[in-house]
């Protein structure tokens, strides 16, 4: 029988002659309750929105993307399309002229990008999912048009359900500025605009998608693409692909997944995750003050049960576990309990959507509050509430112990 355990958990259950201890215990259980109930599902939340973000962005993003290590585009004569096009993991690849590009609507006028993607994008890209507005068309017979992003189409106060408003798109001319007029400067060309979408607010407030040949047009490219972008199959295992390729192109290209694609908001995501982690850890620190109350009371109230135990063989050792387990029993039931019910709070808000966003309905991309429960999370939460709990029990036994040896029976 582990002795120090079954005395720490009859005082932990059984009554104090002063009942003050029981009401500040009962206090150290709730306080780091609510501090792992208040982790579990703070984790949750950022959890849910880094998923819903992250399926918004990947609905845009390709599974690979390759792009010249030195200057701006890919010369499709020295490039290995064919050979790439064969590779038995590869769904669908994207031919992609991209640039800066300012953007006018009646009298107003924005900065942003242009992208021209071949034919097949619409069918891989699930794009269509996204659109707020409008169609999900880039071209249809002989007429082209132009899907453009929800902060641009903000901006610009732009009506895709008016078909007589044209977005006219502006792009430096190619060759030597220095021999331009300024009205040579610019290539320009008008383009009627089938839909709006919202994905990643950074790419809505700048991204316009157009057909590839208009593009190219435009930017007075012959055989030039600024990247290309794969598409592969669901089975197909990316790391190996991206080996692959990174050995059949050399070093004059790179090859990215869709974390390195947006690599920064991946990081923005989870530095605010451990951010707010860190800071409700403090505020976990600062509910454990209530152990070391807790069990600092209980050691003077249980000051003739530890005279008893030396007279009966108890060394300091035995003592120190004694309390040690005290404290970690309230640790772990209030992280228990606490985990119990944000556990509990996270899988009815991800089955039934308790918490919504806001009270009209279509407002918000979700209506609800996203959460997402990870095991590593619970398990987590877990050992931080264990640790800063055993801690606050090292730190009370040790300061007690000095006084112990001084204790006396008729005290």
């Amino acid at each position: 029988m582990n002795t120090p355990f079954f005395i720490a958990k009859r005082y932990l259950l059984a009554k104090k002659s002063h009942n003050l201890i029981n009401i500040i215990t009962m206090i150290s259980v709730v306080g780091v309750g609510v501090g792992a109930f208040a982790l579990i599902v703070v984790l949750s939340v950022f959890n849910g929105f880094e998923m819903v973000i992250s399926s918004m962005v990947n609905q845009l993003s390709p599974d690979l993307v390759i792009e010249p290590v030195k200057g701006k585009t890919i010369n499709l004569l020295d490039f290995p399309e064919a050979e790439i096009r064969a590779l038995p993991q590869l769904n669908q690849l994207i031919k992609v002229a991209q640039e800066d590009a300012l953007f006018r609507y009646d009298d107003k006028q924005h900065v942003g990008v242009i992208k021209g993607v071949s034919a097949p994008y619409l069918d891989v890209s699930q794009i269509d999912s996204l659109i707020t507005a409008g169609n999900a068309i880039l071209q249809f017979e002989q007429k082209r048009f132009a899907l453009v992003g929800a902060g641009v189409a903000w901006y610009l106060g732009l009506n895709p359900r008016n078909p007589a408003a044209l977005l006219q798109v502006y792009l430096p001319s190619r060759g030597n500025p220095s021999g331009f007029q300024f009205e040579q400067s610019f290539n320009q060309s008008a383009i009627q605009v089938a839909g709006v979408f919202a994905s990643q607010q950074e790419l809505d407030a700048t991204l316009v998608i157009v057909p590839f040949d208009w593009a190219t047009e435009l930017l007075e490219y012959d055989q030039e693409v600024t990247s290309i972008e794969l598409f592969t199959h669901p089975e197909a295992r990316i790391d190996d692909l991206k080996k692959t390729l990174k050995a059949m192109l050399g070093a004059d290209f790179t090859v990215k997944d869709r974390f390195e694609q947006q690599e920064t908001i991946y990081r923005i995501m989870k530095s605010e995750k451990w951010a707010i982690f860190i800071i409700l850890s403090f505020i976990l620190v600062m509910a454990t003050f209530n152990i070391i109350g807790s069990l600092s009371m209980l050691i003077v109230d249980k000051r003739k049960d530890i005279q008893v135990l030396k007279f009966l063989g108890a060394d300091k050792t035995f003592l120190s576990r004694l309390f040690l387990t005290e404290g970690m029993l309230i640790a772990v039931l209030g992280g228990l309990i606490g985990l119990l019910a944000g556990v509990i709070l996270v899988l009815l808000q991800q089955q039934f959507g308790l918490l919504k966003l806001g009270s009209e309905a279509g407002a918000f991309v979700i209506d609800a509050y996203p959460v997402q429960l990870k095991i590593q999370d619970v398990l987590l939460v877990l050992a931080t509430v264990t640790a800063i709990g055993g801690f606050a029990a090292v730190f009370t036994v040790k300061m007690a112990l000095k006084r112990i040896q001084k204790l006396r029976i008729s005290d």
